[in-house]
């Protein structure tokens, strides 16, 4: 019985050793097995399709009051330039019910937090240069990740097809033939990587697109869309995953794309916490704090120094990761690497209109002789 005794209490200590040591993942392990739904994919009724028409049916529209209109304290938008270039924006997953494998549209849970968060916190970075389209969406529940050779698979091609239903909406009724940026984060990323390989690569809407910022997700530049590899370029994408270089769970995967998002380069050059521009998690206030956190590209992620602030604390996949504020430690810095590179589009796009202008005049003048 001693013996016993003295090796389930080794166990113990190894299992409780483990735990501390594997916290991240083993909590990642432990919260999955509750959102798994107890039905099939095919046995569910998440409600109907969203109508794009519906006003309710988004996030964030131009011409109305919502979340993404929010600025931090002191930053002030000049509305005559944010006419010119649309954001069509892919939010997060917000839904990890096991009620549904997609999200009802009417489920007042996530909408909020697709509300209160990522229109506040994400999608809001581009209001200083863009008008803002935000889709709501029948997104997967956070599970479906976990099963992407069945259900989860499932789901979350229901899900594209709502986004892709939006941004045909997006084009054909509201764009009005106006350049784009394309963003999203997490599971909007991973909608966004498809959408630019599926519908916009190589086709008349890529030349339109001033660039795409899928965020927070594994991307790995196959989509057809070039890399951008300084901070004016266009038509090109940019993409990180944030976390320390102790987490536990990193979110990257050998090869995939990293931006910093304070140089804009895509090299593994260290970025210091004085050139960050500023960051702001909106659930603490509107106040921006400076120098919280530099940044590093390696091996596919994007490491963060010691982070600088008490702002920062929600880490869902453990220590370390900060997925939840890709956008959050960098918001200045996205807010104006989004602001120049439209600059660089419409003005390569005035010399362009000039350069055929011109053009034209002379061979007018020369069929005239």
């Amino acid at each position: 019985m001693k013996k016993f005794l003295i090796g389930l209490g080794i166990l113990v200590a190894v299992l409780v050793l483990l735990g501390v040591v594997f916290r991240g993942p083993i909590m990642m392990i432990v919260g999955m097995a509750f959102m798994q739904p107890e039905h099939s994919f095919a046995n569910d009724q998440s409600g109907p399709a969203p109508d794009y028409k519906n006003s309710e049916h988004w996030a964030a529209l131009p011409e109305r009051d919502d979340a993404a209109d929010v600025t931090p304290s002191g930053v002030i938008i000049e509305p005559e330039s944010t006419t010119d270039v649309d954001v069509f924006f892919i939010h997060p997953t917000t839904y990890v019910s096991p009620e549904h494998w997609n999200q009802p549209l009417d489920n007042v849970t996530a909408n909020k937090m697709t509300d209160d968060w990522v229109m506040r916190d994400q999608a809001s970075v581009f209001n200083g240069c863009c008008q803002v389209y935000a889709p709501r969406y029948r997104q997967a529940t956070l599970y479906s990740f976990q099963d992407q050779d069945g259900d989860g698979g499932e789901a979350l091609e229901l899900a594209y097809r709502d986004v892709k239903a939006a941004f045909d909406y997006f084009i054909k009724e509201r764009n009005n033939g106006r350049p784009f940026i394309i963003a999203g984060h997490s599971q909007g990323a991973f909608h966004a990587d498809r959408l630019l390989r599926e519908v916009i690569a190589e086709t008349e809407l890529q030349q339109r697109m001033v660039a795409a910022y899928p965020i927070g997700f594994s991307i790995d530049g196959s989509n057809g869309i070039d890399v951008c590899t300084s901070s004016k370029q266009t038509g090109c994408q940019v993409s990180w995953n944030t976390n320390s270089v102790d987490a536990m769970v990193i979110l990257a995967e050998p090869g995939d794309i990293c931006v910093n998002p304070i140089t804009w380069t895509a090299d593994d050059a260290m970025a210091s916490a004085d050139a960050n521009l500023g960051s702001i998690s909106f659930s603490n206030g509107d106040a921006l704090e400076q120098n919280v956190t530099g940044a590093q590209c390696l091996n596919s992620q994007l490491l963060v120094e010691e982070i600088n602030s008490e702002s920062f604390n929600l880490m869902p996949f453990g220590p370390g990761n900060y997925h939840m504020y890709d956008y959050s430690f960098f918001h200045m810095n996205i807010r104006a690497n989004a602001k120049a590179r439209v600059s660089a589009y419409l003005q390569a796009q005035q010399s362009n209109t000039a350069e055929d202008e011109l053009m034209r005049t002379l061979m007018e003048e020369t069929g005239a002789e």
